[in-house]
């Protein structure tokens, strides 16, 4: 954001409801994506903005993904981090197709990643969510435990991701607490959002590293690199960063901020 702003553009973020310091939904079990797009679109309207560039990593990739379906007149272009074009729904992310014990089938069942998570501080689950999401093979639990414990407490944070940066978002979950972050994504994924036709044909970019982890997700890196996610997005850039993970952005953020930078020069 600072990059983008001292570049002259307006960067704006802001906590999806349920996140950071925002208030939580009335109903969290049943928010969705279709309430994030919702806000994005609400945000510019607030803002007096009529279009604009979307940046989403990871989840962040959803809302973004489907306000440029369902209101490209507001959308200059897409660009996302770590996550190829998918829209919420059962021809979006397969649970079947997932292997068992997977973070994403098991955070998707009611209650368990609160026991899981119940066991630790709020700073230890962040913690141990960087460590694991930074690696390059999938987090898979075995049938005896949960994905808490596929990390050793002995473990470094990455040298990227300072005790600063992990007191912040610690900070931020000790307020919101895990129960719309868990809601939305991993237990709205597979609800039919409702788009028929789902095709992005603003200008794109998927900025991914090689070592992130969603590579390896079955059907994944074919669908990245023989192009057959630019059936829905056919004015799609793919940029491949050698040595980047799943939090590339926080890893490599200069070269990211170039990237960006020159497709918003671009486009």
């Amino acid at each position: 954001m600072i990059a983008m702003a001292n570049a002259g553009y307006r960067a704006v973020a802001f906590d999806f409801r349920g996140y950071g310091l925002s208030d939580h939904p009335p109903e969290p079990e049943r928010a969705n994506f279709n309430d994030l797009a919702d806000d994005v679109v609400a945000l510019l309207d607030s803002l007096a903005i009529d279009k604009a560039f979307l940046v989403g990593k990871d989840f962040g990739a959803f809302p973004a993904f489907t306000v440029a379906v369902t209101h490209p007149e507001r959308v200059l272009g897409v660009i996302t981090l770590g996550v190829p074009f998918l829209i919420p729904g059962p021809l979006g992310v397969q649970f079947d197709l997932l292997p068992k014990g997977y973070y994403v089938i098991r955070w998707a069942e009611p209650g368990r990643a609160e026991a899981d998570f119940g066991r630790f501080d709020v700073k230890t689950v962040v913690r141990n969510i960087y460590i694991l999401f930074c690696r390059s093979d999938l987090q898979v639990a075995g049938d005896n435990e949960e994905i808490m414990d596929l990390v050793d407490p002995s473990t470094p944070l990455p040298p990227w991701f300072t005790e600063e940066d992990l007191d912040v978002y610690a900070t931020l979950y000790q307020n919101s607490g895990f129960r719309t972050a868990l809601q939305v994504p991993y237990r709205c994924m597979q609800l039919d959002c409702g788009i028929t036709n789902p095709k992005v044909i603003a200008p794109s970019l998927l900025i991914m590293g090689e070592k992130d982890y969603v590579m390896k997700s079955p059907g994944m890196e074919d669908y990245i690199r023989k192009g057959i996610v630019k059936q829905f997005m056919p004015n799609l850039d793919i940029i491949f960063m050698s040595e980047g993970n799943h939090f590339v952005q926080e890893q490599l953020p200069e070269q990211v901020n170039e990237l960006i930078l020159s497709f918003l020069t671009k486009n």
